[in-house]
């Protein structure tokens, strides 16, 4: 009986308790609506939670003074060192040559000879058509004979005067007359001459455009083309910005994508006239061409070397991050144990040009120093680490 009692008692006491929990609870306050209550209740809540975080902190600290296993963020690292570093400027190109020309008539007639074909190597000087010269061979005869007639008058009077025999007056005019048809002669020959095509330069006949018989105007009718595939180069338009970087000399690696081949040469001449309408200036780019597949008007890729630092300390762009000053920065690894532990810290570098995927640093970093790569943007300033190179 005195069992039952005591169950009773503690039945009521957890009842009884229970019940003002439920009282005191969150929900039984806001349902009450009184401002009063529920303004205690925050306060008695907020002060829970204050000496709640003070045990945490208490468990804490004795949890880091009894652990031996320090928990720290892992991260690899690089070692910057100086290198050489040659920036270029990547840009488009066109092949050409001085020694490619379409060739026309200096004289007005028919096409009466084609004495070249397609494909076919000529020298300097060579004959390769000819145009009908419409009767001036005839006239040139004629002349001729005019031409010898006045200076056999002319040298027999001058042996005359010469001897104090005839008049001064009879030997200028002999003179005169021979001296006259003798530049009639020669401007008819000059006038034939061009009635004859001849190649301007040692080349190939690339293409025969004008068919033997055909009418030619002088001038302006195309009569074939002729190329010359030694001095060959490529010529390119560059930005007026690297005007003092991009000079005679330079060195240019030269990538053909049709054909599958690079070469190194270098400028042989950079323009001194800035394009008003595109702000460029024009560079030849030397190309040696032994082989002869390297053809005009090929399309060519160039990379010029516009900028050369032989002590570059170089990183990847991917670790650098930015302030809100817009300045930035890399974090280096100080005071490095023989665990591999050390501390992070926060480093404002000055940047120069960048090349791929990687920046030349100009200011901030030293040679030797170690930065941290992977991990870098989850690293804080002052935090320790743990260097987990490969």
């Amino acid at each position: 009986m005195k069992h039952i009692y005591s169950l009773l008692i503690v039945t009521l006491l957890i009842v009884s308790c229970s019940g003002e929990k439920k009282k005191n609870s969150v929900e039984s306050v806001l349902e009450s609506n009184n401002l009063e209550t529920i303004r205690q209740k925050r306060a008695d809540l907020v002060s829970e939670q204050e000496t709640i975080q003070g045990k945490i902190k208490m468990l804490d600290a004795a949890i880091s003074k009894i652990d031996t296993v320090k928990h720290v963020p892992l991260i690899t690292t690089l070692v910057a060192k100086e290198e050489v570093f040659k920036h270029v400027l990547e840009i488009q190109g066109n092949v050409t040559t001085k020694n490619l020309l379409v060739i026309t008539p200096e004289y007005n007639g028919i096409l009466t000879n084609v004495y070249v074909k397609e494909g076919q190597k000529v020298t300097k000087g060579q004959t390769l058509a000819k145009i009908d010269d419409g009767g001036l061979s005839q006239q040139l005869s004629q002349l001729q004979i005019q031409a010898d007639l006045a200076k056999t008058t002319y040298e027999r009077q001058k042996r005359l005067w010469e001897q104090n025999i005839g008049s001064e007056i009879q030997y200028l005019q002999a003179k005169s007359s021979y001296e006259s048809q003798n530049e009639a002669v020669n401007q008819l020959k000059q006038q034939i001459a061009k009635t004859t095509v001849k190649a301007p330069f040692t080349g190939t006949i690339d293409d025969v455009i004008t068919e033997q018989g055909s009418v030619v105007a002088a001038g302006q009718t195309q009569l074939m083309r002729i190329v010359n595939l030694n001095d060959m180069y490529i010529e390119t338009d560059v930005p007026e910005r690297y005007v003092t970087d991009v000079t005679k000399g330079k060195h240019v690696n030269v990538e053909f994508p049709v054909l599958g081949k690079t070469l190194d040469t270098e400028i042989r001449q950079a323009g001194d006239f800035i394009n008003p309408a595109n702000r460029t200036f024009k560079v030849e780019v030397a190309i040696p061409n032994a082989d002869k597949a390297i053809k005009p008007n090929l399309t060519a890729k160039l990379k010029i070397n516009d900028y050369t630092n032989k002590n570059a300390i170089l990183i990847p762009q991917s670790i650098i991050s930015e302030n809100a000053e817009g300045e930035q920065y890399v974090y280096v690894i100080n005071d490095k144990n023989a665990k591999e532990e050390g501390v992070a810290k926060r480093v404002i570098i000055k940047t120069g040009k960048t090349q791929g995927d990687v920046i030349e640093v100009l200011d901030g970093i030293e040679n030797g120093i170690e930065i941290i790569q992977e991990g870098a943007r989850s690293v804080k300033d002052g935090q320790t680490v743990k260097v987990i190179n490969y």
